[in-house]
Parts: C-alpha cells; sequence; structure tokens
C-alpha cells in the first residue's frame, strides 16, 4: 500500500500543480489537511473513494471559511465518520489569546473559529479492512494535542489493523518550543524541546503504532516533525520518505509504502 499524508496549506497559492500533484500520485491513500471548501469540490471529481470532515473555520483577515480533512482512496469505502473536537481556543490563557491575537493583526495567523473535527474512514483493501485516521492537531500546548491524540484513538477500531496520518503539530526544535509557552503551555513545554517528543512517542507504542518518518523534518520553519504517517505494527514499512517539493504549502507532503 502507498500512503501520502499533506497538510496542503489553505493558503496555498499554487492550486493547480498542487491539484495535478495528488491527481497524478501513484497512490492507494491520500490525507490531506487545510483543504480549501473550493479544493474539495475539485478533488470530488477525481475517480477515488472520497471522505472529508469539516476540521475547522478559519477567519484570515476579513475573510472566513471553512477548511476540511480529506482522505482519497483507490480502494472502496466501507464506512466513515467524523469526531467533533472541542473549540480549544475559547478556554486560553490571557498570554495566549493575546499572542494570537497579535499574530493575527499582523497577518501570519489566521483565526480558529471552531467547527473542528477529525475523520476516519474504513478502507477494504485487497487484504482486508483498514482504519485510517486524518488528524490535525492543535497549534496550541503539548497537554492539548495529546488529549485529543487520545480522543481520536479511542475511535480505534481493535478487529482492523490502523493508519493515522495527519499534522500533529508536535514542536521538537529549540528556536520554536517558546511557542508552546507563549500559547499557554508550562515554561517546561518550552525549555525542554525534546520532552514532548518522548511522550508522544509513548502515546504511539500504547497503542501498537509505528512512525514511520520519526526522525524527520517535514517543515522546514519549525524544524520538526509535525506531519505523521503511522502504521500499525502488524504493517511492515518498505520505504518511507519526506517529499523534497512543498508545491506551494509550508509542510513537505510525506510517503510510506506499507505491507
Amino acid at each position: 500500500m502507498k500512503i501520502y499524508s499533506w497538510n496542503m496549506f489553505f493558503r496555498n497559492r499554487e492550486r493547480e500543480r498542487a491539484f495535478a500533484f495528488i491527481a497524478q500520485s501513484d497512490f492507494d491513500i491520500f490525507c490531506l489537511q487545510e483543504v480549501p471548501e473550493d479544493f474539495l469540490v475539485r478533488l470530488k471529481t477525481l475517480p477515488f473513494s472520497v471522505a472529508a470532515a469539516p476540521e475547522t473555520d478559519r477567519l484570515f483577515k476579513k475573510e472566513r471559511a471553512t477548511h476540511y480533512g480529506v482522505i482519497l482512496s483507490r480502494y472502496p469505502l466501507r464506512a466513515w465518520g467524523v469526531i467533533p473536537l472541542p473549540h480549544q481556543e475559547s478556554d486560553l490563557s490571557l498570554r495566549a489569546r493575546m499572542f494570537g491575537q497579535f499574530m493575527f493583526a499582523v497577518r501570519l495567523w489566521a483565526k480558529s473559529l471552531g467547527n473542528r473535527h477529525a475523520l476516519y474512514a474504513d478502507v477494504d483493501t485487497p487484504s482486508g479492512t483498514i482504519r485510517v485516521f486524518d488528524l490535525h492537531l492543535p497549534l496550541l500546548t503539548p497537554a492539548l494535542r495529546a488529549k485529543e491524540f487520545d480522543y481520536a484513538l479511542s475511535h480505534a477500531d481493535p478487529g482492523h489493523p490502523m493508519l493515522v496520518c495527519g499534522d500533529f503539530n508536535i514542536l521538537e526544535a529549540p528556536h520554536i518550543t517558546p511557542l508552546n509557552w507563549l500559547l499557554g503551555g508550562r515554561l517546561g513545554d518550552a525549555v525542554f524541546h525534546r520532552r514532548e517528543r518522548a511522550r508522544i512517542e509513548e502515546r504511539f507504542a500504547s497503542h501498537a503504532l509505528q512512525n514511520v518518518l520519526r526522525g524527520t523534518v517535514t517543515h522546514p520553519l519549525a524544524r520538526s516533525q509535525l506531519d505523521h504517517i503511522l502504521a500499525s505494527r502488524t504493517l511492515r514499512v518498505l520505504h518511507a520518505s519526506v517529499i523534497s517539493d512543498r508545491v506551494g504549502s509550508d509542510h513537505h507532503p510525506i510517503y510510506a509504502e506499507l505491507s
């Protein structure tokens, strides 16, 4: 099985090239995050099975839009489901709210408005059914990311192997982990820059999942592995790589071949 995952970036200015990249890729399953609504309409014209859910509503400048998590599959979908997630920003500390307002005012960030969901689909492959999750964990604090990951994985089906794809926003470089404190975390979340990675890998192991790209960098600015393909240990990793061409996004697409 050939698996792709990519945060295509909702403000991607190379959408024609992005569409061609997806349409022409040799994949069995392709998970996408931050998909604009008009781009989702185009994806549905491709000859694949499609599952989609609102990832979040965002306000950027003066424009409000809904962006989606999407799973594309060359195989039929037996079923798929949407996992409602809380709007975490409403409970942030004053420090985090002020920082977010500043980044929004200088037009570096969009404002999340809620309508948040994760997505899963049961894919009928020739070797059996696999449950595929598409997640976009919040760029807030390690504790909130861990909580959302555990909640999403509570929807796992123990009868089937599992793939978990998406942008997990795990920060693990000393120049970027201060964001953890600015966005409401503890001082230790900024200072101990490898701690979140160590703890999230323990969570992966507790779900019998392997991080097929552990130790790679998928986001140049963060110099961290934000993007993940996790596979049940019953699946063998033949190859995994980070694709160098970002195709208009701030994230690299990632790829894995499994058997």
